[in-house]
């Protein structure tokens, strides 16, 4: 009996593939330093702008505006394929940047970061339809993999770089620079998608699957009120007291309004792609918002300077990127990986609270959070593969806008919570543990319910 030697997949920098994959790994790599360019200097701009009193509606607009574009991309992706809505959404995110860039008062710089949310909504998910349609099903770990490891220079040098824009240029060039380095990018991109044919899917593929014109209509909508209920968590939980009103409807909305954006089932763990929107929730979640509260705790409770505590947010880095090159270059057992990654996740966010005591050593902390960092590394990108593996034909922006849209809304309500907490009580060493378990049984909840995402 002959044996049938198994193929090794192509790498994702192979010839084939490398124009793609170098203009995709580019401008995700300027969006990442954008987002994180943006969350530095904004202090500065709106001081600049006059315009303090606005502060979160410049975070909550772009969001707001992402929620929707991201359903949007998802029907346009299944119904005409990813090129038209990628191209759109690259094109809407370089004029938000501009408009922001240049913007005279504080109310045209939230109109460009509306602009820049649609921008971004529709590309991040057409980028994961244009995965699905341009590489092998083998090779999405790679992919995946790569994405995800973009994020790791601007997380490393991108505070250092904004500070120093700020400081010697201004800080419109936060905004205006990114632009001149989009275009090259996309004209690579654009070189390695001619001729693929990835434009519009068979009219027989997923017919079915995909909604009918009322179906998406009536999911647009639900993606305003989804913003609209974001929005208010995140004014409220500033608030303290004040806003308890704010805090309590925009969670009442998103209870009855965020289950029509996401799969049947989800909220309970149902078996298959509803678990791993669910979980992308709970880990995202748990991880962005430690991410928050780490350098505050650093710098308030055991008198780090902010440098200091900015190499625990690089490290975290790149053992995220760590992880992620690990689980990309072989096969292994999915359930496993999710089960490892979140309960690493949970217990280096547990490690790493134990900072507010005195007596423990900082570098316990910075191995907990380390670990934290491996643990969201092995469990993204899994979860990106998972949702094109599970995603009928003419199904994946619509599953995509799903697993964004529910990322998205999870990580809002816990920095929501949270803050809430942080706002209404005095800083002391209990609240930070408080805040910080609320994350790490977010992320223990995921660990229990791993299992699930299978089909």
């Amino acid at each position: 009996m002959i044996e049938t030697p198994v193929q090794t997949p192509p790498g994702v920098m192979s010839r084939p593939y490398r124009a793609i994959s170098t203009g995709m790994v580019v401008i995700v790599l300027l969006v990442a330093f954008e987002y994180l360019a943006v969350a530095t200097a904004m202090p500065v701009v709106a001081r600049a702008l006059d315009g303090l009193p606005l502060y979160g509606l410049a975070f909550s607009g772009s969001m707001a505006a992402s929620v929707i574009a991201t359903v949007a991309g998802g029907r346009w992706s299944d119904v005409r394929g990813p090129v038209a809505p990628l191209w759109v959404g690259v094109a809407g995110f370089t004029v938000g940047l501009l408009i922001a860039g240049l913007a005279p008062s504080m109310h045209v710089l939230i109109i460009g970061r509306f602009v820049q949310g649609i921008g971004g909504g529709l590309f991040s998910v057409a980028l994961y339809v244009l995965v699905a349609q341009v590489y092998p099903a083998a090779m999405h770990p790679k992919v995946f993999s790569l994405l995800a490891a973009a994020w790791v220079l601007p997380s490393v040098v991108g505070p250092a770089i904004t500070g120093a824009v700020v400081e010697h240029v201004g800080w419109r060039w936060i905004f205006l620079g990114i632009p001149v380095l989009v275009a090259p990018a996309a004209a690579v991109l654009w070189r390695g998608l001619a001729g693929r044919g990835t434009a519009v899917p068979r009219e027989d593929d997923g017919a079915q699957a995909t909604p009918s014109g009322a179906g998406f209509g009536a999911r647009l909508a639900w993606g305003g009120v989804v913003a609209v209920g974001a929005a208010l968590l995140q004014y409220g939980s500033g608030l303290g007291a004040r806003g308890l009103v704010l805090l309590v409807g925009g969670l009442v909305i998103l209870a009855f309004a965020l289950p029509k954006l996401l799969p049947r089932g989800t909220m309970r763990a149902a078996r298959g792609f509803p678990t791993v929107v669910l979980l992308r929730g709970l880990a995202a979640g748990a991880s962005f918002t430690a991410d928050v509260f780490v350098p505050l705790m650093l710098t308030g409770e055991r008198g780090l300077s902010p440098t200091q505590a900015g190499l625990f947010l690089t490290g975290s880095a790149l053992s995220w990127s760590l992880a992620s090159w690990i689980q990309g270059r072989r096969q292994y057992d999915r359930k496993l990986l999710l089960r490892i990654g979140t309960a690493m996740l949970a217990g280096g966010i547990a490690g790493v609270a134990l900072l507010v005591f005195d007596g423990v050593p900082i570098l316990v902390g910075l191995v907990a959070w380390l670990c934290a960092g491996f643990g969201i590394g092995l469990v993204y990108p899994v979860l990106s593969v998972l949702t094109l593996e599970l995603s009928e034909p003419g199904e994946q922006g619509k599953n995509t806008s799903s697993l964004q849209i529910g990322e998205s809304v999870f990580s809002v309500v816990a920095i929501a919570v949270t803050g809430a907490v942080f706002a209404g009580f005095e800083t002391t060493w209990w609240v930070y543990v408080v805040c910080f378990g609320l994350l790490v049984a977010q992320a223990g909840l995921g660990t229990l319910t791993a299992g699930r995402a299978r089909h």
